[in-house]
């Protein structure tokens, strides 16, 4: 962002002087940022349904399920693997369908639905983290799955790979939702013929070895029967996923309003493109075991859990020769459109939270960068080998962060503990709110004392239930005994409004906004909007703050010229 003038000098815009701000070009072409830190506006959703359905769906083509479920197996046995990832997919359904719906209705990311959902402006800073931790912990290991590819097909070093797998996504992710949505179109025939091929030719040439994976004990004892200590500590593998749904609200933020005339095909896109992605999620956690098994005479037990390796053996008898490539192609495209969202996604989160800390918005673009230059040193570090104990951590944190947004939306609205509408906007809200950002801070504490056995080892299994268990009660407890009070700074006087198409025009940079993305300011005297406000680093918060914090004149429409 450039600072062309004085924010805080309202007689510069009296003079005639032109705008108090202005941004770097990356920051003011919505074609490259998609409203990054901004409400998506009803003039930008114009895609169908359908349309962002099917490029949020793209984005689960990852492969880190087959390695998943098959650390799952190998670790576990099939019976206690196949109950885990059962129980993680009912979990990650049922909290991902309140959160989907929200943001697809109200044109927020997850960032902004984390705000108004009893974290506050600054409390949700640390969200921002843990999301941008997901996305490039997920793009390091898809990254991996891919180097993999290349080492075995083309025989290029792992090290040289991590760096190719970096380089191939950025220039997609660049252009933002427009590209991907292209990529994630084009390349979704190839997916969907590479998912299927190695599953119809295990059926027709080893028929039996579907049998034989029911029955599998795992490489390390489990044993095939049931044990609750297994199941715990496999569903706490499979939990790790749970914040993927902040990726698939990336693109459901872009859903067109819902109206009478699209309702049934609105709510069955959001359903599908949002909670939905976990059903095929879990069918390839198991098929990526199935196909671990059926190769891990041939492999071995290191290679089994590199996808690579079982999707070629898989192949061999009807390609031969042409299985080791086959596979490479399948890959590459796999996490080419895993990694466009990893890396789209991780730009999303970095902005919000810069941009709350320095009051600077360089763009979206410049982001992308340093999402994808972290994930490539946790490759170049080998991560891939420690990807059981890293997903068994990270997910205490994210269930509870999930958990907390989850019981906002489904417990303390309803029950009128909390605003009724999403509220994100800086204007309005106070820094923290101890209702979702105490319940997530004393739940994550928990779930990780647990997690690391300070409370035994039922409790260490089960580390990511009582984070969620904790988050979903603590929220509503601490909304109800702080009366939800920390909500909101001051009311929104046009939090109802009927028509939110209606623009209005910003004091600040003089762009024109729609009325949700706008708020009044007693320091510009004047409309602004969400992004100014953010950024201001003059007015210290003095609309949230002493006399200013009461009702306000609300600013005129602007008038189409």
């Amino acid at each position: 962002m450039t600072e062309i003038a004085d924010a805080s000098a309202p007689a510069a815009a009296a003079r005639g002087g032109g705008p108090r701000r202005s941004y770097a070009r990356s920051a003011a072409d919505e074609s490259l940022e998609d409203y990054s830190l901004r409400y998506a506006p009803h003039s930008f959703r114009r895609w169908s349904p359908l349309a962002v359905a099917s490029t949020a769906l793209g984005g689960i083509a990852y492969l880190a399920d087959y390695a998943i479920g098959a650390g799952i197996v190998m670790s576990y046995g099939f019976t206690n693997a196949l109950a885990a990832i059962l129980a993680a997919a009912v979990v990650i359904f049922l909290t991902g369908i309140p959160i989907a719906r929200a943001c697809a209705a109200n044109g927020v990311d997850m960032d902004l639905l984390t705000r108004g959902s009893g974290f506050g402006y600054f409390g949700s800073t640390l969200t921002s983290l843990v999301y941008a931790s997901f996305t490039f912990i997920f793009f390091a290991l898809e990254g991996s799955i891919m180097a993999q590819a290349f080492h075995a097909v083309l025989h290029i070093p792992l090290p040289v790979g991590y760096l190719l797998t970096t380089l191939i996504v950025i220039p997609i992710v660049f252009k933002g939702m427009s590209w991907i949505a292209r990529v994630q179109a084009w390349t979704q025939p190839i997916w969907i013929l590479g998912l299927v091929l190695p599953f119809v030719v295990l059926a027709v040439h080893s028929p039996g070895v579907f049998g034989s994976f029911a029955h599998f004990g795992g490489v390390h004892g489990a044993g095939s029967g049931f044990s609750v200590l297994g199941f715990g500590l496999g569903t706490g593998v499979a939990l790790s996923l749970i914040a993927q749904i902040g990726e698939q609200a990336d693109y459901l933020r872009f859903m067109p309003q819902r109206t009478p005339q699209n309702a049934r095909r609105w709510d069955v896109a959001v359903l599908a493109a949002g909670p939905g992605w976990v059903v095929i999620g879990a069918l390839k956690q198991l098929g990526g075991a199935l196909l671990a098994f059926a190769a891990l005479g041939a492999v071995g037990e290191a290679r089994a859990l590199e996808p690579i390796a079982p999707y070629v053996e898989s192949l061999r008898p009807w390609l031969g020769a042409a299985a080791l490539p086959v596979a490479g192609l399948f890959v590459v495209v796999s996490q080419v459109k895993i990694n466009s969202t990893n890396a789209y996604s991780g730009s999303l989160s970095w902005s919000n939270f810069f941009s709350r800390l320095t009051h600077r918005h360089p763009g979206r673009v410049w982001y992308i960068f340093l999402n994808c230059g972290v994930a490539l040193l946790l490759m170049e570090m080998n991560m891939f080998s420690a990807l059981g104990s890293l997903l068994g951590f990270y997910s205490n944190v994210a269930i509870a962060w999930i958990g907390a947004v989850t019981a906002d939306l489904v417990i303390n609205k309803p029950l009128g503990l909390s605003p009724k509408h999403i509220e994100f906007k800086r204007a309005y809200l106070h820094a923290v709110n101890p209702a979702g950002f105490g319940a997530m801070c004393v739940a994550a504490a928990a779930s990780i004392a647990a997690f690391f056995g300070w409370f035994g080892s039922y409790a260490e299994a089960f580390s990511p239930f009582i984070a969620l268990l904790l988050a979903m009660v603590l929220s509503p407890v601490i909304a109800r005994a702080t009366k939800g009070r920390y909500y909101l700074a001051r009311p929104n006087p046009e939090a109802d409004v009927l028509d939110v198409t209606e623009t209005r025009g910003c004091t600040v940079c003089e762009g024109s906004f729609e009325v949700p993305d706008t708020a009044h300011c007693p320091f510009h005297r004047g409309t602004i909007c969400s992004l100014c406000c953010s950024l201001d680093a003059d007015c210290h918060d003095s609309c949230t703050r002493g006399a200013a914090a009461g009702p306000v004149a609300l600013g005129m429409p602007t008038v189409p010229s």
